[in-house]
């Protein structure tokens, strides 16, 4: 159990990095100040996983009972906002971090949930949550329409790598395998929607 509590919390300080960094950098584009960067850095890379815990009666929710997540989130921070040159390097870096925080945290969601005891639509339904939630958070922070209702693939992605992990479990694979294969599967997806603009189909009244 201690093994196993251990590699979520590796997970989702990981995402909560990625996630931290995307938030970061947004902000600092829209030019808020210090406390505004910090601020958004570490709602959006905590809000998704905060909302799950509360679901799943895991309380008090780790991001906010856990030090670490503060402090990761404030690394991110300073890493965004010193790092300038660091950060042009990267090719649209805040797309990349949150590419890699949705795919850690749909994975962790889902597996978080079904140790909860839940069922595996509940383990679905607050993998996409946990992995969205911060995005949502963020692009309503900073005045934007939300990633996830415009025509991007991306709480889609987040789908298939929670449903990858379902599978997972389903069919008994090794447990070593079943997580990385969610981050793959929806980490691919993101990366490939991105570069080949693979939009959902959208509809008028017409």
């Amino acid at each position: 159990m201690d093994k196993l509590y251990s590699l979520y919390t590796f997970i989702d300080l990981a995402g909560t990095f990625a996630f931290a960094i995307s938030g970061a950098v947004a902000a600092k584009q829209k030019g808020l100040d210090v406390f505004g960067i910090l601020v958004v850095a570490f709602t959006v890379a905590c809000g998704g996983g905060i909302i799950r815990d509360l679901c799943i009666g895991a309380i008090p929710p780790a991001g906010l009972s856990d030090w670490r997540y503060l402090l990761v989130s404030t690394i991110a921070t300073i890493i965004a906002i010193g790092l300038t040159p660091l950060m042009k390097l990267l090719h649209r870096p805040v797309i990349l971090f949150d590419a890699f925080g949705l795919s850690l945290f749909a994975v962790s969601g889902v597996d978080k949930t079904l140790d909860y005891g839940h069922n595996n639509e509940i383990a679905v339904l607050l993998g996409i949550i946990t992995a969205v939630g911060g995005g949502v958070i963020r692009d309503i922070f900073l005045n934007r329409i939300p990633v996830i209702f415009e025509r991007e693939i991306y709480a889609a992605a987040a789908l298939l790598g929670a449903i990858t992990v379902i599978a997972g479990h389903y069919l008994n694979l090794p447990d070593d395998w079943i997580m990385p294969a969610g981050f793959i599967v929806c980490l691919t997806v993101r990366l490939l929607a991105l570069k080949y603009h693979w939009k959902l189909p959208a509809f008028s009244e017409r």
